[in-house]
């Protein structure tokens, strides 16, 4: 290995790895990359909050304003359902927040203004039941469910921007405006109404939906027939501007199979249906009637539009509606797609509002082939789950192998499976050894840049492939297709990498030592690349990947999608030291007290195959 070359380059090396040198560098591969969108004096955030944020001082390039300023940038404005508190959250809340997440963080890459607004739905019988049972008042209970949400996102890394509580003083307000100006258009009137009432779904069924006994189908619980003098919405009367509006415009419900099941529905005859309660206390009041509250549903949506209002902000319904609706994305459970995909738009109609642009109903989760419930005793815990694996191993898991829009299901051994396979193995085992060989060869520091590395080389062009592929699935929202895409790249960056076998090529000097050191750097720019692309699923994971390819995590946040662009690992760069990114999930057996094994999750660091261990000794 002392051979000429070797020596030549090993001293070349030592001299770009000064501090000094390697800092200039640095700083001008750091603006020559952002120059379009990168400012110095970028208000740094955690990348597991709210994003990038950028300041509107003048910049020297004459273009940062145009690229960079949000008041120019195209608004995408996305929301999850309004969580009711009568419990804490489940997986199912966490599945769909998870995947928001990762859409408004694929929306931010590409430059847009994203408003992603969660909340929580507190209002209702339901709630006042609860309460009760817990020996609380309805306030205390809300504040302590409320509050259970934003520690398990904050836990999950969601970065929302919005948080909407129906019990904020600004969401009441906006409220008793809508009802007045659905009022003032002649749909609400008040007559009485006599049905069966489940309780939990907070809704009036018909009888020909039922189940035996008059059974609930979704909570497999008794329906009360209640009798009751109510204010109603006019909802047949939108039938025919419902049916064209599903019509016209076919992506308005996403998937295409639920938007059959919405036609259906519509078809079939839509009657008015109540949108106030007499027996329920814990509510907004109606307006000019105090003896009844607004029905929960009739509340609860209108939070989609009552969050885009700031909080000094004069609580109406046009500085709202200026702040950035109508919302690109209604994200759902298809439990709830009646409410949205029906009875809102029909309300926003009535009012002289804008209709979201798209209502996107996902599946169901079930835990090893069975419906999750406490009865059966195996509801799935996302605070327990993140606390054992890790925020990026279940994010990973629940984007990746269910198909959004359909059902999925969770098993223990699948997702260690899953996880290792694809984050500790496929991932993070390339950047280990990856670096690994870097730091004993070249001191850590590129000898090359990657865009002269990989001239001719066929890994570039799958890589530019797989990334456009990746776009487009996210775009889509094909998060697993997404996922798949990119995983595609770390399988491609292994192939390479066992190929070309650069622990031998090292050994033997010369020439065959230039080449090892460019296919390090190949090797390393594709993982550059993953870390942007995977980013919106595995926030904390991409972050670790490219600090220890030589950024900082200021560098991180301000990174675009247009940075997967093949190229910008750049010669002199030094690489941090090599650590393993994503430590193996593995399964210890115990004994316990009684003689019973049991198991029990443990990470363990990556290990080196055994044939990259031996070249290295």
């Amino acid at each position: 290995m002392a051979s000429r070359v070797h020596h030549s380059m090993q001293n070349s090396l030592w001299f770009l790895s000064s501090s000094r040198f390697y800092s200039t560098i640095q700083s001008q591969r750091v603006h020559s990359r952002n120059q379009k969108y990168f400012c110095k004096k970028l208000i740094p955030t955690s990348s597991f909050s709210k994003g990038v944020r950028y300041c509107s001082c003048n910049a020297t390039t004459s273009n940062i304003d145009a690229n960079v300023s949000h008041s120019n940038a195209e608004a995408f404005v996305l929301t999850t359902p309004l969580y009711y508190v009568n419990a804490p959250p489940h997986m199912g809340s966490a599945y769909t927040t998870i995947a928001a997440d990762a859409i408004a963080r694929f929306q931010r890459l590409l430059m847009k203004k994203v408003i992603l607004i969660t909340g929580t739905d507190e209002h209702g019988e339901k709630i006042a039941s609860a309460a009760a049972a817990n020996g609380s008042s309805p306030r205390e209970h809300c504040d302590s469910i409320s509050q259970a949400y934003k520690l398990l996102w904050r836990d999950l890394d969601i970065a929302y921007d919005k948080f909407i509580r129906t019990t904020d003083s600004k969401h009441e307000a906006l409220v008793k405006e809508f009802y007045s100006k659905v009022l003032a258009n002649g749909d609400i009137y008040r007559a009485d109404y006599e049905g069966l009432y489940c309780v939990n779904c907070e809704e009036y069924k018909d009888e020909k939906e039922l189940l035996e006994n008059n059974c609930c189908p979704m909570h497999l619980k008794p329906c009360v027939r209640r009798k009751e003098d109510n204010y109603f919405f006019a909802l047949s009367k939108y039938q025919k501007r419902l049916e064209d509006t599903l019509t016209e415009i076919p992506d308005f419900v996403q998937p295409s199979f639920r938007l059959n099941e919405v036609q259906g529905w519509v078809k079939s005859g839509l009657r008015d249906f109540s949108i106030s309660r007499a027996s329920v206390d814990w509510g907004i009041a109606v307006p000019n009637d105090d003896k009844q509250t607004i029905y929960v549903w009739f509340d609860a949506l209108l939070g989609y539009i009552s969050a885009l209002l700031d909080d000094k902000e004069q609580p109406n319904l046009e500085s709202a509606i200026s702040s950035g609706w109508p919302a690109s994305l209604h994200l759902i459970g298809k439990d709830i797609l009646r409410f949205h995909a029906v009875y809102w738009p029909a309300m926003l109609m009535s009012a002289g509002l804008s209709l979201p642009k798209m209502v996107f109903g996902h599946g169901f989760l079930t835990k090893d082939g069975l419906k999750m419930g406490k009865s059966l005793g195996n509801t799935l815990e996302p605070t327990d789950l993140v606390h054992r694996f890790g925020s990026d191993a279940v994010r990973y898991f629940f984007l990746k192998e269910v198909e959004f829009g359909s059902d999925g299901d969770y098993s223990e051994d699948r997702f260690i499976n899953i996880i290792n396979a694809h984050l500790a193995n496929t991932i993070g085992n390339l950047l280990n050894r990856t670096l690994g060989l870097l730091k004993k060869n070249c001191q850590s520091t590129l000898a090359i840049d990657s865009a002269i590395a990989a001239e001719g080389n066929a890994l570039k062009d799958t890589v530019e492939k797989l990334v456009e592929k990746a776009r487009q699935h996210y775009e889509n929202l094909e998060l697993s297709a997404a996922c798949e895409a990119v995983l595609e790249i770390g399988n491609a960056g292994n192939v390479f990498i066992d190929g070309q076998a650069p622990w031998s090529l090292f050994k033997k000097g010369g020439s065959a030592f230039e080449t090892a050191a460019k296919d390090l750097v190949i090797a390393l720019e594709a993982l550059r690349i993953i870390a942007i692309a995977l980013y919106p699923i595995t926030p904390r994971l991409c972050l670790k990947i490219y600090t220890q390819l030589g950024y900082s995590e200021d560098q991180f946040n301000a990174v675009t999608w247009n940075d997967t662009k093949w190229g910008g690992l750049k010669r002199g760069q030094v690489m941090a030291q090599p650590n393993p990114v994503f430590c193996r999930i593995e399964l210890e057996t115990e004994a316990n007290n009684a003689g019973v094994s049991t198991k029990k999750a443990s990470k363990k660091t990556n290990k080196m195959p055994k044939t990259q261990k031996a070249v290295e000794a």
